[in-house]
């Protein structure tokens, strides 16, 4: 059996920004109220004509040029969303469709904030056992669809983007780019963060999921590492779910990564759910904190209580 790797991400926003000023005239709320509670200072926001999948297709269109790969030579295609509107046709086959690929197996998957790092850990499975060659995977939500505008507590953390990365087999006698993924869920707390009723809305209970991820979480990311044969101390950057500045920095420090670059382009970005890590890792490799071959932990957590976590090698 192969392993795999990835040879390449990309990403997209869309070209409206929301700031925290612009906040403060639709909401009782303050760039400095916003700024002390989550660290967010500006999001992108989608327009009623940019839907989910159009936002995949910019982002996977730019990993594919990045890989040096056309779209007829990818055989799978796993798009991690909780913001579909419809059912069917899902959204990898709607991103399938806009790139002209001539008939890859596609497939959603619904892990909400986790939802990338287990797409992406399905794509390693799918290489290892035969079922694909060539996998693109998708992070994509547009969580301005789903955010109630009134509600201060919710409508500050949220943006809307897309990351993607090519996977491909790794070759017979290459290491391995992509290593063994730590996931799970925590069942009993499954309605901590949630996007339900009609219309869908997001609702978390904030400090719920706050203490969770800053007690338990560090544990999982360094069995994550160690899965990985490795230890935190060498890891060359650290990628975690951009739920809020509160979490991300101090989760950070706990892991142990005292080398590692950590990303924080929630600053900039807000919380886009799936796409926040392959936005925020797309970013990092783009201008240039990684190099090719450094470790790196991606590490998604959120909806259902859900968690995943690998150690990959950048492209």
């Amino acid at each position: 059996m192969s392993g795999s790797r990835i040879t390449a991400v990309g990403h997209y926003q869309p070209a409206r920004v929301l700031t925290n000023e612009d906040l403060a005239g639709m909401v009782d709320t303050s760039d400095a109220w916003i700024t002390s509670r989550v660290g967010i200072r500006t999001r992108h926001i989608a327009g009623p004509d940019e839907p989910v999948d159009e936002l995949a297709a910019h982002a996977a269109a730019k990993a594919l040029a990045a890989a040096g790969r056309t779209p007829d030579e990818i055989d799978l295609v796993l798009v991690a969303t909780s913001t579909a509107t419809d059912r069917s046709p899902n959204m990898a086959a709607r991103v399938a469709a806009r790139l002209g690929m001539p008939g890859p197996a596609v497939m959603d998957v619904n892990v909400v904030c986790a939802g990338f790092t287990h797409a992406l850990a399905t794509a390693d499975h799918a290489v290892r056992a035969g079922g694909a060659h060539r996998v693109l995977v998708i992070g994509a939500d547009k969580m301005s669809d789903v955010t109630d505008w009134t509600d201060r507590t919710t409508c500050v953390l949220v943006g809307d983007g897309a990351g993607a990365a090519v996977v491909e087999a790794a070759g017979p006698g290459a290491e391995d780019g992509i290593g063994p993924v730590l996931w799970g869920s925590v069942p009993e707390m499954g309605n901590a963060v949630r996007i339900e009723g009609t219309p869908p809305r997001f609702a978390q209970e904030g400090q719920s999921v706050y203490r969770w991820a800053t007690t338990r979480l560090p544990e999982f990311a360094r069995r994550a590492c160690e899965k990985a044969g490795l230890t935190p101390e060498d890891l060359a950057a650290v990628v975690l779910h951009q739920a809020n500045l509160r979490i991300v920095e101090p989760l950070a420090r706990r892991i142990g990564a005292v080398n590692a670059v950590v990303a924080r382009d929630v600053v900039d970005s807000g919380n886009t759910s799936a796409a926040s890590i392959p936005l925020a890792f797309s970013k990092l490799v783009e201008q240039g904190a990684v190099s090719s071959g450094d470790p790196v932990l991606l590490f998604g957590f959120g909806g259902n209580l859900s968690y995943a976590g690998q150690v990959v090698r950048c492209p």
